[in-house]
């Protein structure tokens, strides 16, 4: 569970009406939060200034408060603390040249020695809205590389899909590869599929340096892509679904 910087790809394949499949290069940190405030790497600022950096308040309660207290309240709320006893993990993107939009980060809770027992989710839609699927066993046991878990959806992401249905996780981990598959299925149906994965590198100046070199506008690349994406299935006439209230609570699993 060391700090990793990891290079690959997202992928989103709509299957309903309006097929429509793109695959993205991206990239994204895996940074334990025992070790966040140790960290000193070029070109990374933790909560400064710098070609990348990481701030707490785009995370959590985003209001600059230590995330640890935030993530282990969730985690009491829900009876899920005890067997969370280990390190935590985030995997998600840094500010970019200052700008970041993360439509999911993900949090990844471990016991005592070393097994995936939780995962949040904190997912953000472009109306600055965000909320948290908490996913796990039903029975508590660890989670294993390719099992799945589910969550209802009830909050509004895109408007070309409604908010109901439910989204189905796996969580693939093997030697120096981290992946995240999130599907969407309704009514029997699977709707979207979304993809993400990366291969770890040590997080260190070169592969900073390597990163900037190759996607220094990473970030505002996320959100015109969305845009862009959505203005193509505009243009093909599917349906548009409003966006309702948020969910009231900011948890759900």
């Amino acid at each position: 569970m060391e700090p990793a910087v990891c290079f690959g790809a997202v992928m989103h394949e709509r299957h309903v009406v309006a097929h429509n499949r793109f695959v993205y290069p991206t990239a994204f940190l895996r940074l334990p939060l025992s070790q966040i405030d140790a960290l000193h790497v070029p070109l990374l600022g933790i909560e400064r200034a710098g070609a990348f950096s990481f701030r707490r308040r785009d995370h959590g309660a985003r209001d600059g408060s230590p995330l640890l207290p935030w993530l282990q309240r969730i985690l009491d709320a829900h009876g899920l603390r005890d067997i969370c006893d280990g390190e935590v993990v985030l995997q998600t993107m840094p500010r970019v040249l200052g700008y970041v939009f993360n439509p999911v980060s993900f949090w990844f809770c471990h016991d005592a020695s070393g097994r995936l027992r939780v995962v949040l989710a904190e997912v953000s839609n472009t109306f600055g809205e965000h909320h948290n699927y908490l996913v796990h066993h039903p029975d508590l046991r660890p989670i294993e590389s390719g099992d799945e878990l589910r969550a209802s959806k009830i909050f509004h992401v895109s408007p070309f899909f409604p908010v109901r249905g439910e989204y189905r996780f796996r969580f693939e981990r093997r030697p120096g590869l981290h992946a995240v598959t999130v599907d969407l299925w309704d009514g029997g149906v699977l709707q979207l599929s979304t993809r993400l994965g990366g291969r770890a590198e040590a997080l260190d100046g070169r592969a900073m340096r390597r990163w900037l070199l190759r996607q220094p506008f990473m970030t505002l690349g996320v959100i015109a892509r969305i845009h862009w994406q959505a203005l193509r299935l505009a243009v093909r006439r599917v349906r548009f679904h409003p966006k309702p209230l948020p969910p009231l609570e900011e948890t759900s699993r």
